[in-house]
């Protein structure tokens, strides 16, 4: 059995196997085929945090595969209000097929999969987002970009730079980071980074410098500067960050025709302008979408991988 709590844990063929997987049921879905893998089969959703995307794509995900979702706040277990937390594993493992949780430390994840007797996916964590990257690569391939591949990455280095940095390592892509000062992101996961890197080729380049990490790149991507939890920290953390908004000077210094990316919500005006937004609007909603298809990939797989 297999869980998908980061991407370090799978191998290259893996992360791609899965994405194929996902194309797959995207092409059948807009041809009027559904894929009913997952019948009768039931995915529980534990929220700590909220969300949009994640919640709409795997609950629609689900259905369309023929199972079931239960959506599960905390506000409605036992989680967190007293209950252990590998009690819950052990209690809705032996009710559900799978479990997707998204949460704040990766700790409590890494617990509940150890005492879950179902695949546990992360739905997002404060070290990890894992199933945005899959909905990343997944456009970028769609776009024919995967050849030559430079992404820069700008921003703050949190959990979706740690994701670009382990997917990056996995498969071999040249990948340039540029945090503020202060926002740099954890040096276990650049150390595991570069020693995955070294088997796959990867090339991964660490700054402060948003211009020398955009200049050249095919692919600009960047996150929103204050995360859920961190909504004390966002004035501290919008002067932080000035100087790394991707606008149009910005895009002008990547490679022609390179595109951007952005994982939502978008703050306009910080860590995006209006403009680069919508003139990438159609690519950056595409990524949206292949959450949907990307997750359900994924459940096939690791349902198909249960041993």
């Amino acid at each position: 059995m297999r869980h998908f709590l980061t991407l370090k844990d799978f191998s290259k063929e893996e992360i791609l196997e899965i994405i194929d997987l996902g194309l797959s049921i995207k092409k059948n879905l807009k041809n009027g085929i559904y894929n009913k893998e997952l019948e009768h089969k039931t995915l529980a959703m534990i929220f700590e945090k909220s969300s949009t995307r994640t919640r709409v794509s795997f609950e629609t995900g689900m259905f369309q595969l023929g199972g079931h979702a239960l959506f599960l706040s905390n506000r409605d277990i036992h989680l967190g209000r007293g209950e252990p937390v590998k009690d819950t594993a052990r209690v809705i493992s032996r009710m559900c097929d799978m479990v997707m949780i998204r949460t704040f430390e990766h700790s409590m994840i890494e617990e509940f999969a150890k005492c879950s007797q179902v695949p546990v996916i992360n739905g997002l964590t404060d070290s990890y987002h894992p199933v945005q990257l899959l909905a990343d690569y997944m456009t970028i391939i769609e776009y024919g970009m995967e050849k030559d591949l430079v992404v820069a990455y700008v921003g703050d280095g949190n959990n979706m730079t740690h994701s670009w940095l382990m997917l990056a390592a996995k498969l071999g892509f040249e990948l340039r980071i540029a945090t503020p000062k202060g926002y740099e992101v954890d040096s276990d996961v650049l150390k595991d980074a570069y020693e995955l890197a070294k088997e796959s080729g990867a090339v991964i380049k660490v700054s402060n410098d948003p211009k020398e990490a955009i200049t050249g790149a095919t692919v600009v991507t960047t996150d929103t500067w204050a995360s859920m939890g961190q909504e004390d920290e966002k004035e501290e953390r919008i002067k932080a960050f000035q100087g790394y908004i991707v606008d149009g000077l910005m895009m002008c210094l990547a490679q022609k025709g390179a595109k951007f990316l952005h994982c939502l919500p978008a703050y306009r005006g910080q860590e995006v302008s209006e403009e680069v937004l919508e003139e990438h609007s159609d690519i950056v909603f595409s990524e949206a979408e292949n959450r949907l298809h990307a997750q359900k990939g994924l459940m096939v797989w690791l349902d198909k991988h249960r041993g």
